[in-house]
């Protein structure tokens, strides 16, 4: 079952966060916590979730925002999308990649965007079976703060 992420899910999707960075090779560069998740995800808004749920077990989750292009207006930025390894070839990746896409529709964005590790073949495989268009050209840019 695919729902939206309720007050009470944050410990589960920062179990999955951990998780996922453990997978992307960089463990320990987590530092949100559960308590914060909650606030951005249910008091300040400022992002919101979908959990995949196998009974009563949150077994993955897609977490997105809104936000801006200049060139295209409102759009849609996926985060994050992760599915415990062990529930992988339930076509559950795929369930909440389409409810994210329903979501940006209902939403009016013009764009949804994310992005994906050059060495994670069967996601980039999986991205590619969706029709999205990955693009070589763009170099990311980021800067952290305290």
């Amino acid at each position: 079952m695919i729902r939206t992420a309720q007050p009470g899910d944050e410990h589960a999707i920062m179990q999955l966060i951990h998780a996922l960075a453990a997978y992307e090779k960089a463990p320990n560069e987590v530092i949100n916590t559960a308590e914060s998740l909650a606030v951005h995800l249910f008091e300040e808004k400022i992002c919101a979730a979908f959990v995949a749920e196998i009974e009563q077990q949150i077994v993955g989750f897609a977490l997105f925002y809104t936000n801006y292009s200049t060139w295209k207006g409102k759009c849609l930025y996926l985060e994050d999308l992760f599915v415990l390894p062990e529930f992988r070839r339930s076509k559950i990746g795929g369930q909440l990649f389409d409810t994210v896409v329903e979501e940006a529709h209902r939403r009016k964005v013009r764009r949804m965007d994310w992005q994906v590790l050059d060495w994670n073949d069967t996601a980039i495989q999986f991205y590619k079976a969706k029709n999205a268009t990955l693009d070589p050209e763009w170099i990311n840019g980021r800067l952290f703060f305290d």
